[in-house]
């Protein structure tokens, strides 16, 4: 199957049908694009009282099987990385000697896929391009252009797609803040100047579609995290995802006007706090102590950051909560803040994690039962979908990164702020975007990969 010059295609292989794993391709030309190549995490076992994780045998993680465009990897022009989240980058050092294709992506991420790639000794051998927010490359018959947008990361770029064929806007992962605290900012003439240019396709995040208004701020959650740190007694342990930076600065603030000692636990966070260091995105005024220190200190001088809002096994929360961490113990008194929402099919590790702290002694606050905002989601409601569609004026909308759900009630925003034609479909769809818009057809039987120390073995 090899798209002509005529044909303008987009293949999805992972994320469309299901929230992570996004993998994706365009097609033009002879020549395929590939964007984002990331993982998901099975749902981890259940924590037990005694601390110990029941394992399913399941890997620690899966990717989209690449097998469509691995078996016609002379035709693969380049990978493109939107932003540094796992789900979109984690894939890369377990696929890349499959795919063997320059990658083109932001400093930041840059940063962190290099970091990755080194941990598989392919540091050397994997070309990688660091492109600025505004700037266009071409990649094979595909002029790519990097379009500034705000998320839950440093750095995140939705890409304008330009082909003889016509032009797609792919919008990554994405929302609209004003006050994104740390990385850039966004411009709404950016994307009304595409409309005014012609755009055929916008292919567009629906995690959040069936939420109504407009994203929190990441600005907006200082005042809530500060209240809850305040209100604490003993040591605080706030747990966030690692890779949101803009989180990690609000609470560095938090720790400075509470006089608190603020220490990272958890490989994520440091690494990510190292990848924003190099990359010029961490304030030098905000210093960290190390780790080990935490537990010498007076428990109401500590506020700890830690891996494992999602319950995942092997995390700092994880191993506080069973009281293997090599740090410190927590203690009746403690407070522990998740600053951040359940990933869908983590619920039940979550509850199980916040019973066993709770059976400890230890405060537990969530984002549900917080008076104030402590979490702020990445990506848009549908406020902000609503005025994207106007912004970008696209001929066809298709929904990804979402289930079922999310995709249809995005489509019925789309329509409803005037888009021609919306195009649901599922990992495997051949979207024919041109000559011919409006046709879709399942192409490709997808699966997933799962890595196990023996390497990668197919997911049933």
């Amino acid at each position: 199957m090899i798209p002509e010059q005529s044909d303008l295609w987009f293949l999805p292989l992972g994320g469309t049908g299901e929230i992570g794993m996004n993998l994706n391709l365009y097609g033009h030309d002879g020549a395929w694009l590939m964007v984002d190549c990331g993982v998901t995490f099975p749902k981890p076992g259940r924590i037990a009282a005694d601390g110990t994780v029941h394992h399913r045998g399941e890997p620690p993680v899966q990717m989209a099987d690449p097998a469509f465009i691995a078996d016609r990897r002379e035709r693969l022009a380049g990978l493109v990385i939107t932003h540094a989240h796992e789900d979109h980058v984690g894939a890369v050092p377990y696929l890349w000697p499959l795919l063997q294709c320059p990658i083109y992506t932001s400093r930041f991420t840059a940063e962190i896929l290099r970091r990755k790639l080194a941990e598989f000794d392919l540091l050397h051998r994997v070309p990688i391009i660091e492109v600025e927010t505004g700037q266009s490359k071409q990649v094979g018959p595909f002029s790519v252009q990097w379009l500034a947008l705000t998320h839950s990361i440093p750095d995140p770029n939705a890409l304008m797609i330009r082909t003889a064929a016509g032009n797609i806007f792919h919008s990554g992962d994405w929302k609209l803040d004003e006050q994104p605290l740390v990385g850039h900012g966004y411009s709404p003439k950016t994307f009304t100047d595409l409309a005014n240019e012609g755009v055929n396709a916008m292919v567009c995040d629906s995690t959040n579609a069936t939420v109504s208004g407009h994203s929190v701020s990441e600005a907006a959650l200082h005042e809530g995290l500060l209240r809850a740190t305040r209100s604490a007694e003993g040591r605080v342990v706030v747990t966030c995802f690692g890779s949101n930076i803009a989180r990690l600065y609000t609470l560095a603030s938090i720790a400075r006007e509470t006089g608190r000692y603020m220490g990272l636990l958890g490989r994520s966070l440091i690494n990510m706090s190292g990848a924003a260091r190099a990359a010029g995105l961490w304030d030098s005024a905000d210093q960290l102590i190390n780790p080990a220190h935490l537990g010498y200190l007076p428990r109401d001088e500590v506020l700890a950051v830690a891996t494992g809002s999602q319950g995942e096994p092997r995390t700092a929360l994880r191993r506080l909560a069973s009281g293997t961490h090599p740090d410190f113990e927590l203690e009746a008194g403690d407070t522990v803040i998740f600053s951040a929402r359940a990933i869908p099919g983590n619920e039940e590790s979550i509850e199980a994690l916040v019973t066993r702290l709770q059976e400890l002694g230890v405060r537990v606050i969530t984002a549900e039962d917080a008076d104030l905002p402590i979490h702020a989601s990445g990506h848009p409601a549908q406020e902000e979908l609503e005025l994207m569609y106007k912004w970008v004026k696209p001929a066809i909308a298709i929904p990804v990164h979402g289930e079922a759900e999310h995709m249809e009630t995005h489509a019925d925003i789309a329509k409803a702020t005037g888009v021609p034609r919306a195009m649901v479909g599922r990992n495997g769809d051949l979207f024919m975007i041109r000559p011919v818009p409006g046709i879709r057809r399942q192409v490709v039987e997808t699966g997933r990969l799962g890595w196990h120390k023996e390497g990668l073995v197919r997911v049933e």
